[in-house]
């Protein structure tokens, strides 16, 4: 667009769509009263057009915000959980929320804007370039929880001492007497596993305790990965006595692999996870884990997204909440600790 080019009105999108200004206007700003095919006609004029609401003028905007959360996957405990703080953090600010699939869809960004989306929380998804330039476009500020991946610079996020939960996940096992402990972690270039892996490989070498090829494997964040992940470990000439999981999910694979084998959780094999979402404390044992602040983290993501919505000054693009390890009935000395390293 030339610099003197005429900014496209809603007078100029209802002539071209043989419609009033006032239905326009309805589909820019969400309203249902319209019909299907004439909604579908309005937006592709809009799109078209390169038109953008000035959604951040709107009084009823300003006054009570609307933010998109998205997901990705099934809605699993930890999501669930980190959904909860948004919702509680929205309710007490007086904004509202809507939860939705993250879509791939042409100018789903732009069609968030129409609807009078101020800002965008997405958690645990991946976004590219393509998806981070769709919002750049549109002017909706973006807030990741738990970033899978570095977070691009414009953009921020919200995540837990990673690093350090895998440390004192690893040292709680080594204090056991454990000296054979293995970490089963998810995607191998997601920021959060990385952080954990080098948690768990720092504790270890602090210990004086070598960590064999065969001891860290990746996968996904999944019980699957855990069923999996533990078999490959329990068939190792010297399989480990403890298993450090990248999360609960993980974990709670582990514990029914290791008991499909005749072996017992903690007597046999010890299992610590991560997270602390409800399938730790109703697991069976109940599962010693690092408690990530899922509920908090949701609600530092919406207090973030408002205040980028508003024009604020954000100081950090990325927040660390702490961690902290939860002991219950999962770990358990080895059998037979080993004499301790003169």
């Amino acid at each position: 667009m030339r610099p003197d080019a005429r900014r496209t009105t809603l007078a100029d999108i209802a002539r071209a769509a043989g419609v009033s200004v006032a239905t326009v206007s309805k589909v820019v700003n969400g309203r249902g009263d319209v019909a299907p095919q004439t909604r579908t006609r309005v937006q592709a004029l809009l799109h078209q057009h390169d038109y953008l609401a000035p959604v951040f003028r709107h009084t009823e905007a300003a006054e009570s915000p609307t933010i998109e959360v998205q997901f990705r996957g099934g809605l699993k405990s930890y999501v669930a959980e980190t959904l909860e703080g948004i919702i509680d953090s929205a309710a007490e600010s007086g904004a509202s929320v809507v939860i939705s699939k993250a879509s791939g869809a042409p100018h789903w960004a732009r069609d968030l804007v129409s609807a009078g989306r101020r800002a965008v929380i997405a958690v645990t998804s991946v976004y590219t370039t393509a998806h981070l330039n769709e919002l750049a476009r549109s002017g909706l500020p973006l807030v990741v929880l738990d970033p899978l991946h570095l977070p691009d610079s414009r953009i921020h996020s919200v995540g837990a001492t990673n690093f350090a939960g895998g440390l004192a996940a690893t040292q709680h096992l080594l204090s056991l007497g454990h000296r054979r402990v293995s970490y089963l972690g998810g995607p191998a270039m997601a920021v959060c596993n990385q952080a954990r892996l080098h948690g768990y490989r720092a504790a270890m070498e602090a210990g004086g305790l070598p960590v064999p090829d065969a001891y860290t494997r990746p996968g996904e964040f999944t019980y699957e990965t855990g069923l999996g992940g533990a078999a490959a470990l329990l068939d190792l000439d010297e399989p480990p006595t403890a298993v450090f999981a990248g999360n609960d999910e993980i974990a709670v694979g582990v514990v029914e692999a290791a008991r499909a084998r005749g072996l017992r959780v903690p007597e046999d094999l010890s299992v610590v996870g991560f997270d602390d979402t409800s399938l730790a404390r109703t697991a069976s044992p109940p599962l010693t884990t690092v408690r990530q602040p899922l509920r908090e983290m949701g609600g530092a993501a919406l207090r973030t997204a408002l205040r980028l919505a508003n024009g604020e000054r954000v100081d950090s693009h990325h927040i660390e909440l702490a961690t902290e390890l939860v002991v219950r009935a999962s770990t358990a000395p080895p059998r037979a600790a080993p004499p301790e390293r003169g």
